[in-house]
């Protein structure tokens, strides 16, 4: 199964504020897309509730306690990985991302090119794990607030 993290993350490791993102790039929205679409995508539940609403043409996954109605839910990663078909997409938040590195294939960042303010932040990517394979500028948009690049890890071979 080939598992990958996408997340957009500032310069200060920011990911998230209050519950939501602490920056508005459609462009980076269009690139989410493309990495995800067809990937069942696995999320914490204040990510799932950040969105509102399942991600179409994606089989949603939710890692909660709770019920939430639309969506199966499950207590663990593990577990939702154990049920995940196919490729997978984790996609938030910080604990989601914090447990998928031990799983992770690879890891697609863009990396915000500001300092926003926030509450919850990107793990450190460890060098021991991954290798930073491929940095692409990104191309701004009109409406984006930041400008961004984006940046491709991937798992090192387990060494002998």
């Amino acid at each position: 199964m080939s598992i990958i993290m996408v997340a957009a993350v500032g310069r200060n490791g920011v990911i998230g504020k209050g519950g939501d993102l602490p920056w508005d790039i459609p462009s980076d929205r269009k690139h989410f897309k493309a990495l995800t679409v067809g990937r069942t995508v696995i999320m914490g539940r204040r990510t799932y509730e950040e969105l509102g609403k399942p991600l179409p043409q994606r089989r949603n996954l939710v890692v909660t306690s709770r019920a939430i109605d639309g969506v199966e839910t499950f207590p663990s990663l593990d577990a939702a990985l154990a049920a995940a078909e196919g490729p997978v997409a984790l996609i938030g938040g910080n604990a989601i991302y914090a447990e998928g590195m031990a799983h992770a294939d690879t890891i697609h960042i863009t990396r915000v090119h500001g300092e926003p303010e926030g509450d919850t932040v990107f793990p450190t990517i460890d060098t021991a794990r991954f290798r930073l394979a491929e940095t692409a500028p990104g191309e701004r948009g009109p409406r984006d607030e930041y400008g961004f690049d984006f940046e491709t890890y991937v798992r090192l071979p387990k060494s002998a």
